[in-house]
């Protein structure tokens, strides 16, 4: 699994190659990988927003209460899991007009290594600045899209024409996904359930 992480970084093109040509289950792939990889981004928000604290221009660092962030790191989590079955699910049920028929279990295991950029740009809430994260989640973002990209055509077995589309397809719905959460997000918090403030 590791090794896979490091080529997608390295050499993205053979390692999607190599990745295809692994037989994968989607219970061993998520203990193995989403799992894990999935627990950097909360565990950092966690450390990041109880221990160092956002600086927005020349104020005091504003810092979480550790249960606050807690609860905010679990639903992280639970909604980075979550999202990669959806959109695997979403990749299977697109895969048919493409005449291509992966399964279901390929179709997660193809969207776990894509989404494997945004997992490790979780680190950077370590330290959680503005700009920073800014920074690492556009690039991060960007490699995403990019991995997508080469790689649908590569592990789908399709024209790169349609390959284009392909992910396209899959891009939209997972900005979708995006924004709905943000809109559930919102919605939550407007009912009182927002973070809580130390100090």
């Amino acid at each position: 699994m590791i090794s896979h992480v490091a080529g997608l970084f390295t050499h993205p093109h053979q390692e999607w190659e190599e990745i295809r040509d692994t037989p994968e289950s989607v219970s061993h792939l998520y203990f193995a990988h989403v799992l894990f990889l999935a627990l950097i981004p909360p565990v950092s928000m966690y450390i990041g927003t109880t221990k160092v604290g956002w600086v927005i221009g020349k104020g005091d660092p504003v810092m979480l209460t550790e249960s606050s962030a807690l609860i905010m790191s679990v639903l992280m989590y639970l909604a980075m899991l979550a999202g990669v079955a959806v959109i695997g699910a979403f990749i299977n049920w697109m895969s048919r007009t493409y005449d291509s028929a992966p399964g279901y279990a390929r179709c997660v295991v193809f969207a776990a290594y894509t989404a494997t950029p945004l997992f490790v740009a979780g680190l950077c809430a370590l330290y959680p600045n503005v700009i920073l994260t800014m920074l690492v989640g556009i690039a991060a973002v960007f490699y995403t899209v990019y991995l997508l990209y080469m790689g649908i055509p590569i592990f789908m077995k399709i024209p790169e024409d349609e390959g284009f589309i392909y992910s396209s397809s899959i891009l939209t719905i997972g900005l979708v996904m995006f924004v709905s959460i943000m809109a559930i997000t919102v919605l939550i918090w407007s009912f009182g359930f927002g973070p809580a403030y130390t100090g």
